[in-house]
Parts: C-alpha cells; sequence; structure tokens
C-alpha cells in the first residue's frame, strides 16, 4: 500500500459558522493507494475526537498502524488496491492543521483561546478546500465514525451532490446531554488544574510531563466508550498481582487500565484541541440551519447508509434509528440503509470489531 502524507496550505480566508474567519489555515492529510484517471475512486476517510489523518498503515518505527488498519489497505474492506483513500486532520486539531496552538498569523504568537470555536460545518468546510487544490470535486465514498460520523452527515447534508455514498458509523444528528456531561467532566478536570495554566503552558512541559486534569478527563472519556459487558469480559474482578487488596490505593485491572490509558495521553495530545474538538461535538446539530431534522436531511441525494452498534452507550442505537426514520418518513427510503451490529464492545466497537462490519461496508459501496 502507497502511504503519502502532506499538508495543504490556504492564503483566502475559511469563513466560519460563527461569523469569525480563519485567515489562513493548514491541513495535514495522508492518501492510500492510487487515484484513477477520471477521479471516480476517491473514498474519505473522517477521524473520531483524538484521532489523526494517519488511519492506516505504519510509520517508521512505530509500534502501532493508523487507527482503521484493519479497515484500510490492500485487500481489506476499503480496497487500497482499487480506491484512492483520504483522511484528512480535522481542524483544530493537534496533528498537523491549524489549531489553538498554531500561530495567528495578526499576533505572530500561539491562537490559544483566541482560536475560534469551530463547528462540524467549518471542518468539512476545509476539507472541501483541499479537495478542490487536488482538483477532486466529487467522490465515491465518504465514510466515518463517531464524530467522523458526524463529518459524514455534514457532507450528505450540505454537499448533496458531492458523494456516491455517506457511511456513518456510531454517530448522532445531535449530540445529547449524557455525552455533553461526559465531556463536561473532562473539561473541568483540564482547566481547573493548576498546570493548565489558564491556557498559557509551555507545550514541551505538556508532551513530556503531562497533564493531571487531561489524563483524570480522559479515563471518564474512556468509560463512556467502552460498556459494562466489554469491562466484565476484559477485566472482570482481577486485581493487580502487585498491589495488595487491603492497600487503600491497591488496583483492580479495570483501574490500573484507565491509568494507562489517561495518564499517557497527554503526551501525546494538546489540552487545549481536545477542549476546542469536545465543543465541536457538543454543539453538533444536525438541524442547524433548518427548523427541523425532516427539513435538513431532505437535501439529501447521495445513498446513506448508517450502522450503529447495539453496546454503544455514548451515541445509542436509538440516535442512528431516529435518522434511519426521518429518512423513510420523508419518502427518502430508496436512499437509506440501517443496520445495527451486535456488539457488547461499547462505543468504539466503530474501531476494534471491523470483521463484524468491513464486509457489510465493502458491499454497500460496490458500484451497482
Amino acid at each position: 500500500m502507497i502511504i503519502e502524507t502532506k499538508k495543504a496550505s490556504f492564503n483566502q480566508p475559511l469563513y466560519l459558522e460563527s461569523g469569525r474567519v480563519l485567515q489562513e489555515y493548514e491541513v495535514a492529510y495522508e492518501t492510500y493507494g492510487h487515484l484513477n484517471s477520471d477521479k471516480s475512486n476517491v473514498i474519505i476517510i473522517t477521524h473520531a475526537l483524538s484521532g489523526s489523518h494517519h488511519a492506516a498503515g505504519y510509520y517508521e518505527g512505530d509500534r502501532k498502524p493508523g487507527w482503521w488498519n484493519d479497515f484500510i489497505g490492500d485487500n481489506k474492506p476499503i480496497d487500497t488496491n482499487k480506491y484512492f483513500v483520504i483522511c484528512m486532520n480535522n481542524i483544530g486539531s493537534c496533528f498537523g492543521s491549524t489549531s489553538p496552538q498554531s500561530i495567528d498569523p495578526s499576533t505572530s504568537e500561539a491562537y490559544r483561546f483566541r482560536f475560534p470555536v469551530l463547528t462540524i460545518t467549518d471542518i468539512v468546510k476545509a476539507q472541501i478546500s483541499v479537495l478542490k487544490s487536488l482538483d477532486i470535486h466529487s467522490v465515491h465514498a465518504v465514510i466515518g465514525g463517531s464524530m467522523g460520523g458526524m463529518q459524514a452527515l455534514c457532507y450528505a447534508i450540505e454537499y448533496p451532490d458531492f458523494a456516491k455514498h455517506i457511511v456513518a458509523l456510531a454517530t448522532t444528528a445531535y449530540t445529547r446531554p449524557w455525552a455533553i456531561a461526559f465531556n463536561k467532566v473532562v473539561t473541568e478536570a483540564i482547566r481547573k488544574d493548576p498546570d493548565f495554566k489558564d491556557g498559557y503552558y509551555n507545550t514541551e512541559d505538556i508532551k513530556e510531563n503531562g497533564l493531571n486534569g487531561l489524563a483524570i478527563g480522559r479515563m471518564a472519556g474512556h468509560i463512556s466508550y467502552l460498556s459494562p459487558s466489554s469491562m466484565n469480559d476484559k477485566f472482570g474482578r482481577k486485581y493487580v498481582n502487585q498491589d495488595g487488596l487491603y492497600e487503600l490505593f491497591g488496583r483492580f485491572e479495570v483501574e490500573r487500565y484507565l491509568e494507562y490509558n489517561g495518564y499517557n495521553f497527554p503526551h501525546n495530545f494538546d489540552p487545549l484541541s481536545y477542549l476546542y474538538i469536545m465543543k465541536t461535538m457538543n454543539i453538533f446539530n444536525a438541524s442547524r440551519g433548518s427548523d427541523t431534522l425532516e427539513q435538513s436531511l431532505s437535501t439529501i441525494t447521495s445513498k446513506l447508509h448508517l450502522l450503529s452498534f447495539s453496546g454503544d452507550l455514548l451515541f445509542k442505537p436509538e440516535e442512528m434509528e431516529e435518522i434511519y426514520n426521518t429518512m423513510i418518513n420523508i419518502g427518502k427510503e430508496d436512499l437509506v440503509t440501517y443496520k445495527m451490529i451486535d456488539s457488547d464492545y461499547g462505543h468504539d466497537a466503530f474501531l476494534v470489531e471491523v470483521d463484524k462490519f468491513g464486509d457489510y461496508i465493502k458491499n454497500l459501496i460496490e458500484d451497482n
């Protein structure tokens, strides 16, 4: 599989939904496979909150591949022998695209809290700029899960003639209080950490030493990404062998798991980016700009394929079913499919249980 990592830079302004403007911006992206002569084999992969443009394959020295490596590659469900796959790092993220730690050209200093709050619409608009710069004006499919699924829905609604197929996994038409509540725990943990320094921390210090507030918040997030069944299967009541049962801070294996994932995370993810991305997810509403979800979905002309996971507690199956039922109610039953994947894993099933849906998606997007 041929992997290329690039960065697109734009000097023309990006007008945001909030009314603010990014006078210039950059988008990091990665491509896999070959673009055919008529550019009809393009698939866009959109990533979740903490994801990046590195969706598949290995970088030199990597212990782990890209986050959807089981799904994308030669002879995999998204076959890079057939498709030219593009994954773009969301603006606001900290993996190479313009973000709160980027330099504000008007001040020559990092934006930090001067960075604008972004919407999913803004993120997709920046991606469209990248695609136009590559002279790509339509694609075969857009595929994404969770926050990536929000972006997929945005493509379907706001760019109705852009993709033949839209595949949205483990997502929602608008973020509910349950998910916003988890994000509030993360926000408060970060803001109240003295090492956060009201957003004026040294980024190298965070990379070296971490940030306890973000670590604790990430632990809360991990709880929402799993499910009681998956925790029971993975950990049971196993206790850390080196810890005494009657030591006050002795740990169950599930506690050690949360510590490991929580305290490692801030070494690789910027706290301000995390705050901004959570805000983007919290305010997502596919009906924004319309009075109702029905009106919003009425613009769709692509084939819309919806996948939920039975054990997902963050974006529950009924949230995906609402989108499906709305499409049926407005007479677009020929344009929508829905499948609930039987899974006890939780929200992250869309990342780790590719064997349960990979071939299904492969068959959905095959040309008839």
